[in-house]
């Protein structure tokens, strides 16, 4: 477990939902703060989180009795994506993952914390609720009207890369100040080390030693497609004749299906695309740039920005692959945890 080195008393103390397998909360635990109580319901990152960052609670967040909780000066609420994402059904509010927020809104009338934060991903800005107001603007009217005292909302689109983080992921970062001590808030200043983002980067560095590569292996599809792909290509390397029928479709067919970039490899000179918990080939940059294999799990958590001494335990390599691609890069936390800091805590 990740050791504090300042007295607990001295620390901004947190509340975490949703936790993960903890990249938001190591983010703000490298910044100096403390977190009492750490709750999510997918069993299989409680060893992870319990090995890396202490207790946590698996449950249900409905089940978690809020009037319990430990008195707390922030709420981090990394509410589940798939609702807002791109990629998933976009029904927003509508989803039962998407009405979790509400049992954020319910913590904040409990425990009445200074600060409130949610992350999500880019669609969350064009996603609507039922009354076709769009999310952060819903989040917004939640939170200006928590019983007796309120929130005011700040929230900007982030890109990880801008943030000492090797992927270009881009982020929605929405913050809540109680009203009472509001004195407006400032999100980090990018930091200029685009260079040092690319992959070579990330993989010339030596890996622990004693450790076993963990590699999830490719379909026999895949290996087969791969091989046609050259560092920085894509499957439009593969010779059509090499080719499912699907994706001959979609060739063919190639503006209507508005021009999809499947099977990406990223080359060494790139900075690493999006790491998805999905991980797969097809719709992902989850390539190595000059092996036909899948990154490991030891590579994709250096592109989360995970240090090598976090390791991931008592998981199967699916479920490694997906609790790092859902994290929070532990950087880009770290810097908006700083600037949390700085500006209401010091």
């Amino acid at each position: 477990m990740i050791k504090d080195k300042k007295k607990n008393n001295d620390k901004p103390k947190i509340i975490s939902l949703f936790s993960g397998c903890g990249g938001l909360d190591l983010g703000f635990h490298k910044a100096g703060y403390q977190i009492v109580f750490a709750n999510d319901n997918d069993k299989s990152l409680e060893g992870t989180y319990t090995k890396n960052l202490g207790k946590i609670l698996i449950d249900d967040i409905v089940n978690v009795d809020k009037k319990a909780l430990p008195d707390a000066d922030i709420v981090l609420a990394g509410i589940p994506c798939q609702p807002f994402s791109n990629a998933g059904n976009r029904n927003s509010t509508n989803d039962l993952r998407g009405n979790l927020f509400r049992q954020v809104i319910e913590t904040l009338q409990v425990k009445k914390p200074k600060i409130v934060l949610f992350e999500n991903v880019r669609g969350f800005l064009s996603s609507k609720d039922e009354n076709n107001d769009f999310m952060p603007e819903r989040i917004r009217k939640e939170l200006e009207h928590v019983d007796g005292f309120g929130f005011e909302l700040y929230y900007k689109l982030l890109n990880a890369s801008d943030y000492e983080v090797p992927q270009n992921r881009h982020r929605v970062f929405m913050i809540g100040i109680r009203k009472d001590i509001n004195k407006g808030f400032e999100f980090p200043k990018p930091i200029n080390n685009k260079e040092k983002m690319k992959i070579k980067y990330v993989l010339d560095k030596p890996f622990p030693k004693n450790e076993e590569m963990e590699i999830w292996d490719l379909s026999p599809q895949s290996k087969r497609l791969i091989e046609h792909i050259p560092e920085g290509g894509s499957w439009k390397n593969i010779p059509s004749s090499e080719l499912p029928a699907r994706l001959i479709r979609i060739r063919e067919q190639i503006k209507r299906y508005r021009s999809p970039n499947f099977y990406r490899r990223f080359s060494r000179d790139e900075i690493m695309g999006t790491v998805t918990a999905a991980a797969t080939p097809e719709n992902s940059g989850i390539i190595h740039p000059i092996e036909n294999r899948r990154y490991s799990v030891r590579e994709i958590a250096r592109f989360q920005s995970f240090p090598d001494q976090f390791k991931f335990v008592k998981a199967s390599i699916r479920q490694k692959y997906h609790m790092i691609g859902n994290a929070v890069p532990v950087n880009l936390a770290y810097h908006v945890a700083l600037s949390l800091k700085e500006q209401y805590f010091n």
